[in-house]
């Protein structure tokens, strides 16, 4: 079998429990907008079967049966809609107050350190990602990552698998050489349906969904003095996600 050479990684709700901080840039942005929308964390769950801010906001429409006929035509109207959500959430993130998941920094600055390479596949927005990275995780945090797969750059978004299969071609990689971390069901079918085995940590969000066939599921990377919770899977007696059981789950069958 290949050798482990790079893993990839979704964004919201695997480097950070970010989907909070989207739901409340939503409403901000309806109530700016002077729309008496207000999707409730129970709503905003159902929503995130969607992939895709913009798709989320048509799908909302479509399935609420609301009309609109905007004057700049309804897929300009949704796009200025979904600009002003991201201005809002990048703010929000801007002030250094939303901290990565736990294990998220340690692994990556130990992967580094083992000479992985670190890729990034999402189908959030970039302003959403460089948002994250810059305040969350190091002033060079973007750098941190040699390929940034993000937004409109595949036709389709997750579970379609092209966001994925991006990444991989702009790294010269083979699914055989990589792994990927998610957090969500249609994450997970993506990132499968690319060939890539891949590790999920749950977030709040998602606890509800079908994670059958990740190769390990935890409830969080862990840290050597908060251990994570295996969900299904095996950890090889590790009580944390480090570069070694990453190896060993990318060469088990």
């Amino acid at each position: 079998m290949s050798e482990l050479q790079a893993l990839l990684f979704d964004v919201d709700g695997t480097l950070a429990d970010t989907e909070e901080i989207h739901r409340q840039s939503f409403n901000e942005a309806f109530s700016a907008a002077g729309l008496d929308w207000d999707w409730s964390p129970r709503r905003y769950g159902e929503l995130l079967a969607v992939t895709g801010g913009k798709e989320r906001i048509r799908h909302y429409l479509e399935s609420e049966g609301i009309s609109l006929a905007p004057p700049q035509g309804l897929d300009a109207f949704i796009a200025e809609l979904h600009q002003a959500k991201t201005e809002y959430y990048t703010r929000t993130v801007g002030t250094g107050g939303m901290p990565l998941r736990p294990g998220v920094k340690r692994l990556l600055l130990e992967a580094r350190q083992a000479g992985l390479r670190l890729g990034i596949a999402t189908t959030t927005t970039p302003e959403n990602v460089t948002a994250l990275l810059v305040n969350s995780l190091a002033a060079d945090g973007c750098d941190w990552f040699e390929v940034i797969a993000a937004g409109g750059v595949v036709p389709r978004k997750k579970p379609d698998p092209g966001i994925y299969d991006y990444a991989m071609e702009k790294m010269g990689l083979t699914p055989a050489a990589c792994l990927a971390f998610e957090d969500s069901e249609n994450g997970l079918r993506s990132a499968r349906d690319a060939g890539l085995k891949t590790l999920v940590t749950p977030s709040d969000y998602t606890l509800d969904h079908d994670f059958s066939g990740a190769a390990l599921l935890v409830d969080s990377l862990g840290e050597p003095d908060a251990p994570m919770r295996v969900l299904a899977g095996d950890a090889f007696g590790k009580d944390y996600v480090d570069v070694d059981l990453l190896r060993r789950l990318h060469q088990a069958t």
